[in-house]
């Protein structure tokens, strides 16, 4: 009835539609594999299909990475005052709590998305289609799916940040850095962002299964099933697929997630230094 499509920094459900379509996206091929799948999405529909959704994704993502990193900068400074400047803590609290911050700050902003993606809405229509979501079953039900995504995303988030800062300060060392170059940023992003997306991708896979299923019981009317809980998935889908089942697309999911951590720290970093930078020679003018 519905898949998800996935791009390395936002997940969108999508109904499966017959004939032509002039969504945004491309509809989903039978594919062997990650490698397979590329090399027919290109052959097909050419190189810049790669890249269909990236409206939608900016939509979110945009406001999601502002309010998380600045969080963290701004976390990690104030916990260094109290808990001192190298304290193992410190990366773990501020990146479980930026990430809580930003999921459900963000959280309402995937209902509106979900909503654009699936009918072209006048922004009147869209208004008038939340505001009597809001009045039939209150405020609380624009954060519908919160909990799930904060099961994902709040571990991942402490598990990358420790070990990234670990990686980071090790390899500052071995070169003699004061501060991280871009290679270094680059490498402990990818790597810290492997290991964070291994440890959590069950939380990715029941968080997946719950989406399509509020996705089907909203969008398609089709009742939703009996066990909505996380564990209730969690063990529904071992008793159908055994242990494997919670690690089902381990290689697509390291193939989005490393790069994408790579290049959002690594830039960032390099962002940042070079604004400070810039800012001293500025203070440094007569």
């Amino acid at each position: 009835k519905c898949f998800i499509y996935s791009n390395g920094l936002m997940d969108h459900i999508c109904v499966c539609e017959n004939g032509d379509s002039k969504a945004w996206y491309k509809k989903p091929g039978h594919f062997k594999g990650t490698l397979d799948a590329f090399v027919k999405i290109i052959q097909i529909e050419g190189i810049k299909s790669l890249w269909s959704g990236l409206p939608p994704t900016l939509i979110m993502a945009l406001p999601t990475t502002v309010i998380y990193f600045t969080c963290y900068d701004q976390l990690s400074e104030a916990l260094k005052s109290r808990l001192g400047k190298d304290d193992e803590h410190i990366p773990v609290l501020a990146g479980s709590l930026s990430r809580f911050g930003s999921v459900t700050v963000v959280s309402p902003l995937e209902l509106i998305r979900t909503r654009m993606q699936y009918r072209n809405l006048s922004y009147n229509q869209l208004y008038t289609c939340i505001s009597s979501k809001v009045a039939t079953d209150g405020w609380f039900s624009l954060w519908r799916g919160w909990s799930s995504t904060v099961l994902r995303d709040v571990p991942f988030s402490a598990i990358y940040w420790y070990n990234y800062e670990r990686f980071k300060k090790m390899m500052c060392k071995e070169v003699g850095a004061r501060e991280p170059t871009f290679f270094i940023a680059f490498t402990s992003g990818a790597a810290s962002g492997s290991i964070a997306a291994v440890i959590t991708l069950p939380f990715d896979v029941v968080k997946t299964h719950r989406q399509t299923e509020l996705w089907e019981s909203e969008t398609l009317k089709i009742p939703q099933r009996d066990c909505t809980s996380t564990w209730a998935i969690m063990r529904k889908i071992v008793a159908k697929n055994g242990i494997t089942g919670l690690f089902a697309g381990i290689i697509p999911r390291l193939f989005k997630v490393a790069p994408a951590c790579a290049i959002m720290i690594s830039t960032y970093e390099y962002g940042k230094s070079f604004f400070s930078h810039l800012n001293e020679k500025m203070n440094q003018r007569p």
